[in-house]
């Protein structure tokens, strides 16, 4: 068992840009694929993953300095470090039990596929971790209620329900992904659409008002303020904007402007790649479906990358950026001061889900889910020490508290990891989980009417 452990950790440990192509190269030759074209398409997921990893990297480094030369000028100190998801990543695989979550997620798919519970088949493997961050997290929460067996049966029965639910959120949006970028058979099994749950009763209020409920993405913006709404532009303007509250000097501002509109203007040339990449893997499996299904579809779940390409998330990611410092100033009860997650893709690319790009509500949104991040990520700090300190996967210094601002689905991985404090009087877990599943419901009865509805139309059109 030990061994077999070894072995999956380290296939898991190469990253996301060599097992995720790995795991596509392998479903392409299970559906027949050419050689030459499996692989080709599995490089070029690869480069893909590199590329816009590289850019997040460039971001980060150049726009997460200013934010925190801004948090620095403010004189403020917040005790919480933000490690990022890397150091949440490298914590849950030092968890003892992390090796037996890879083959329980493969085992729940395939029953699923089986059974025909859903039509996903989830190749977001290395994000795997994130279910073992919700089942530590478990375990430390209620071992001290139940003891240390029935809270690590719990943390597995709670890690099994995320994988479902990952497979379930990834076929209620497979159809409205596949409108927004164009890639056919690929949705999105990555937990952070989770929070579209949260957003959801926002959102629909949002709607109500006139003002709010235009095409307002990047290429209606484009028809009313023209140069103004070029991704190089806006990405200038941005920088130019954070210098200046930084206080840089103009030749810094200057080159700070640059490096906002180069990762706004490569942002959607990376994308390009894995719809590159991506096409002729779906269309393989759909077709091998076809002929073994009649009338089956079979969708490809993948990490939220192949998204990249849309404007409106980074546009809204650079946006929230301030709305993260102001909230993390205010907001009564945090404690974490927000650096290696300033660029939350996780609070953003529910919220172009939810709007379909619409850039204002998408703005909206962040505003209300920043509490949720910083508040979570800050009850999280002590177990995520704990269990670093333990297994000593990062060095943490003696009394410092570590944690993320932008924890992957931070309410879902809250609600079923403290549902059961409600034992010991503790009912807002209990009252936010409510919250969230009413939410879920809604929006996906949207998302599956949205999806007759395109359906019908599309058959009339042909008929």
């Amino acid at each position: 068992m030990e061994f077999l452990g070894s072995v999956i950790n380290y296939i898991l440990n190469l990253g996301a840009p060599v097992f995720v192509p790995f795991i596509m190269l392998i479903a392409g030759l299970a559906v027949k694929m050419k050689l030459k074209n499996a692989v080709s398409a599995a490089i070029t997921l690869g480069v893909a993953f590199v590329g816009m990893s590289m850019l997040i990297g460039f971001m980060v480094s150049a726009i997460g300095a200013a934010a925190q030369t801004m948090m620095a000028r403010t004189g403020l100190e917040l005790s919480i470090i933000d490690g990022g998801w890397t150091t949440m990543a490298n914590v849950s695989w030092a968890w003892p039990y992390a090796f037996a979550m890879f083959p329980l997620q493969v085992g729940i798919n395939i029953v699923m596929l089986m059974l025909k519970k859903t039509d996903t088949f989830n190749a977001d493997l290395w994000n795997v971790w994130g279910k073992i961050f919700t089942a530590f997290i478990v375990v430390a929460v209620t071992t001290p209620i139940f003891g240390a067996v029935p809270s690590l049966i719990l943390a597995f029965v709670i890690a099994s329900f995320q994988i479902i639910m990952e497979l379930n959120a990834g076929d209620i949006h497979q159809h409205r992904i596949e409108k927004l970028t164009g890639i056919p058979g690929v949705t999105c099994t990555h937990r952070m659409i989770f929070f579209g749950a949260i957003y959801y009763p926002f959102d629909v209020l949002l709607r109500k008002i006139p003002a709010l409920n235009r095409p307002m993405d990047a290429a209606a913006l484009r028809e009313k303020v023209g140069i103004f709404a070029e991704n190089h532009v806006i990405g200038f303007i941005l920088g130019i904007i954070f210098g200046i509250i930084a206080g840089y000097d103009v030749a810094a501002i200057l080159m700070l402007g640059v490096q906002a509109a180069t990762a706004l203007m490569l942002f959607p040339m990376i994308s390009k790649l894995f719809m590159q990449a991506l096409s002729p893997i779906s269309e393989a499996i759909s077709e091998y479906m076809n002929k073994r299904f009649a009338g089956r579809k079979l969708h490809v779940g993948i990490d939220w990358p192949f998204m990249g390409g849309a404007s409106e998330i980074w546009f809204a990611v650079i946006v929230a950026i301030p709305i993260t410092l102001i909230w993390a100033v205010i907001l009564p009860g945090n404690k974490i001061l927000p650096f290696a997650g300033i660029i939350n893709i996780a609070l953003i690319v529910p919220a172009y889900l939810i709007t379909k790009g619409n850039t204002l509500r998408m703005v909206i949104l962040s505003i209300i889910g920043v509490p949720f991040f910083l508040l979570i990520g800050t009850a999280f700090a002590p177990m995520i020490t704990e269990l670093g300190l333990a297994t000593k996967a990062i060095d943490i210094p003696a009394g410092q508290l570590i944690s993320n601002s932008s924890i992957d689905a931070p309410v879902f991985t809250y609600v079923f990891s403290f549902l059961f404090t409600f034992l010991r009087g503790n009912f807002v877990p209990l009252a936010l989980g409510v919250f969230w599943a009413v939410g879920y419901f809604f929006y996906a009865r949207e998302l599956r009417k949205e999806e007759k509805a395109d359906l019908a139309a599309s058959q009339e059109v042909k008929e």
